[in-house]
């Protein structure tokens, strides 16, 4: 039977609920009784991490890790909450001392990624996207922020493929779409514009392209007609 008193049960119910303030109060009320409370340390300070109020959870990241300077939990609240205070290269650092423990730590990857793009290291950005994709080559995370790296740099085209290959695997991201469209009006190609903006993948541009020639009409028309017949068959 669940111990619904238990207080690892009660900080889990709170945020579940998005009861942050509550949250708070409780963790606040278990360190008055235990003031190195590990549990109550790491919660409080997610709390204020939802509260809005990221330099109070530093300083009880701060606490943590002065009993565990490894503490992984307490790292990443940190980064999480020095990154809402555009502390970008505090957040690297922070990344390097997880990385040298867990080199594979895909999401310290990323986060240091964003960082050094925030810093306008963009290649330097692009190394840890790197990474994360030799890991895990379908990271959409890291598919997204190496096309905006890569944008940054001038590679357009590369930038458009990385953008192509998120879309592949998460069609849901409504800014993907956008973003290759902007790139192809950048490199001049108009109709290819047109079609990302629609949420058309690279790889059936072509197809519609060369129907629009056989046809003898605009890629805009042609897209219309397949978007005609494909609703009126449904």
């Amino acid at each position: 039977m669940v111990d619904l008193l238990d207080p690892s049960n009660v900080i889990t119910r709170l945020f579940n609920a998005k009861k942050y303030d509550e949250m708070y109060n409780y963790c606040k009320k278990l360190l008055e009784k235990i003031p190195n409370d590990m549990l109550a340390l790491q919660n409080i300070s997610l709390s204020l991490i939802y509260l809005k109020k990221y330099d109070e959870a530093i300083e009880y990241c701060n606490k943590v890790l002065e009993i565990k300077e490894s503490d992984l939990y307490a790292l990443k609240n940190k980064i999480f909450a020095l990154e809402n205070l555009n502390q970008y290269e505090q957040v690297i650092e922070l990344c390097r001392q997880i990385l040298l423990t867990n080199p594979k730590d895909i999401w310290t990857l990323n986060s240091m990624g964003l960082s050094l793009n925030e810093l306008n290291r963009h290649k330097e950005a692009l190394e840890c996207y790197n990474t994360t994709l030799l890991i895990e080559p379908n990271d959409v995370t890291a598919l997204i922020n190496k096309a905006i790296s890569l944008s940054h740099l001038g590679n357009y085209l590369d930038a458009i493929d990385y953008y192509d290959k998120s879309q592949i695997i998460d069609p849901t991201l409504k800014e993907i779409p956008l973003a290759k469209s902007r790139l192809f009006e950048k490199l001049g190609k108009t109709d290819d514009a047109f079609l990302a903006a629609q949420g058309v993948l690279n790889k059936d541009m072509e197809k519609i392209k060369n129907a629009a020639k056989e046809n003898k009409c605009s890629v805009f028309h042609q897209f219309c007609n397949d978007e005609f017949e494909k609703s009126d068959s449904d």
